[in-house]
């Protein structure tokens, strides 16, 4: 399902509570409240519910419904969204749903829509994951010969290029 966030309901309770001095400052002011209230009707209603069977599209003021078999295409605008071209030549907006949404639509979709993102090649096995018989080196053993006198081991060259301690050579 594509829908404005949940939270976005938080403008218009602010919105409300803050044009409430305004609201009672004369007759008819009331009215200022009908604006956070239609705001709040916008963000509940709009979405688009996408299921294996069909695609419901919920603009503020109708819903179009239409099965998988029907769709002819896609039209993709980065400003406007993603738009359902019918069989028929109808055009259908999706509401919420943006062009990097396509992957998580093929995904809703069984497959129905393509996923349009390169995939990379399988880069081999994890580091981690060394295959058995491959040669592995040992764990590093701290220089034994390069003991600075204070009980732990010096890396060769860190006080060269100043990740050392001060004055320790």
């Amino acid at each position: 399902m594509f829908r404005v966030p949940g939270i976005a309901v938080l403008a218009p309770a602010l919105l409300a509570i803050c044009a409430t001095p305004f609201a009672f400052g004369a007759p008819l002011f009331w009215l200022v409240y009908l604006v956070p209230i239609a705001i709040t009707a916008w963000v509940v209603r709009v979405r688009t519910v996408v299921t294996e069977v069909d695609v419901v599209a919920r603009t503020a003021t109708r819903t179009t419904r239409f099965g998988w078999e029907r769709l002819g295409g896609l039209k993709l605008s980065e400003k406007q969204g993603v738009t359902a071209v019918l069989d028929d030549g109808a055009e259908v907006a999706l509401p919420q749903v943006r062009v990097r949404h396509l992957p998580a639509l093929s995904l809703m979709s069984g497959g129905r829509v393509p996923d349009p993102t390169p995939h990379a090649e399988d880069p081999g096995p994890a580091p981690d994951q060394v295959p058995a018989g491959a040669d592995q080196a040992s764990p590093a053993e701290p220089d034994q010969s390069a003991e600075d006198g204070r009980g732990g081991a010096r890396v060769p060259g860190a006080g060269e290029r100043g990740v050392g301690p001060a004055g320790a050579e």
